[in-house]
């Protein structure tokens, strides 16, 4: 078994997480707004959607990759809304109390929703493709084993991002009072909304 496999998911995991767009802005508010927790499972939220989207382009599933891009009009549509929602929805939203803490419910509503919300831009999978076949991983010949590390390293390289990402943020949310974190709303949810104004203007 070899171990390659895994940094060659890792690697790519790792660096198209860290590309600053929507999910970013979305974790580094739900961190601010109601503490690492909370940010952190949306990212891993975010981390399984890129392991499916990873796996789709590991395992070659070609017939699954044609027909979510030859969706994505809708897609779109769907995820462009949503980031319209949530924008809205942060925007008018309250700070939360440091001591009110985060109940288990809301902590599986922000993973589902950073799930669903990542795996409504399906070009990702030609970003993992595209960097899997720079890899050389598209034309090995190991096997499922080969392609199970690789999704893998997919995974664990979009959670150690969110990790990272997060708990940086927390840091940070110990100096911000209720009032700047009020403004930090608006702004962050001024930015989802334009997120998904930019979505919307791209179906054709």
């Amino acid at each position: 078994m070899d171990a390659s496999f895994f940094v060659r998911g890792l690697l790519p995991g790792l660096s198209i997480a860290a590309v600053v767009g929507p999910m970013s802005i979305l974790c580094i508010h739900r961190t601010l707004d109601r503490g690492q927790r909370y940010g952190l499972v949306s990212g891993l939220g975010i981390a399984t959607a890129d392991g499916v989207y990873g796996s789709v382009a590991a395992f070659g599933l070609t017939v699954i990759a044609s027909f979510l891009i030859n969706q994505q009009q809708w897609i779109r549509l769907i995820g462009g809304l949503f980031l319209i929602c949530l924008g809205l929805k942060a925007m008018f939203s309250k700070p939360v109390e440091r001591s009110t803490g985060t109940v288990v419910d809301s902590l599986f509503a922000a993973y589902v929703s950073a799930f669903l919300l990542t795996l409504s831009s399906p070009m990702t999978i030609l970003s993992f493709a595209a960097v899997f076949a720079g890899m050389g991983v598209g034309s090995v010949r190991s096997g499922e084993i080969a392609a199970l590390l690789v999704v893998l390293g997919v995974f664990s390289g979009s959670a150690l991002w969110w990790c990272l990402l997060t708990s940086g943020v927390n840091l940070l949310r110990r100096k911000v009072t209720m009032s700047r974190l009020r403004w930090i709303n608006r702004g962050s949810g001024a930015l989802l909304i334009a997120f998904g104004i930019v979505a919307l203007s791209s179906i054709r």
